[in-house]
């Protein structure tokens, strides 16, 4: 289950009332500096952009790939840890707008982490460290410490000894 905190809304859907949510001036903002660190090669000025403007909690050595589109509203939800990798076009979100509420909730992303290009991660939900989440994915609670992950509903594909085990298995070349 993802950890969200629940917000009812009456009249028109949630999305009609975001700016009772989260300032406008705010989202602005956030959407410069993503657009900028969307587009920038260079990894440690993208992780500066994203610690310094939108307080996110950024571990050392972790790489945000191009295109990587954190939650343009709540950027300070989410947290990564070191030496992980977040794959091209990938998107974080820590809220979602619904027709009759609006969720928000916390993201984690452990150490040594590797998020395959085009996934999607729910807010509410932690990858734990050395987890890699497969390509495509949509993440939608939590994943476990070296969890190898996939699919769309997510899936187990192996669990951490079974990756262990793997790796023993396929010496490097």
């Amino acid at each position: 289950m993802r950890k969200t905190k629940r917000y009812k809304v009456e009249n028109a859907n949630s999305l009609w009332q975001i700016y009772n949510t989260v300032p406008f001036l705010k989202v602005f903002k956030n959407f410069i500096i993503i657009q900028i660190a969307r587009y920038t090669p260079l990894l440690s000025i993208k992780n500066w952009l994203y610690r310094t403007f939108l307080r996110m909690k950024v571990g050392k050595q972790t790489a945000f790939a191009l295109m990587v589109m954190p939650d343009i509203m709540f950027p300070e939800k989410i947290t990564v840890g070191s030496n992980s990798i977040i794959g091209y076009n990938t998107t974080i979100l820590a809220h979602e707008y619904l027709i009759e509420e609006y969720r928000i909730g916390e993201v984690v992303i452990g150490n040594k982490v590797m998020v395959g290009a085009n996934s999607t991660i729910l807010p509410g939900v932690s990858i734990g460290d050395g987890a890699i989440v497969s390509a495509g994915t949509l993440v939608h609670r939590d994943v476990p410490a070296g969890a190898f992950v996939g699919g769309n509903p997510m899936k187990i594909i192996y669990t951490k000894e079974e990756m262990e085990q793997k790796q023993k298995n396929e010496p490097l070349q």
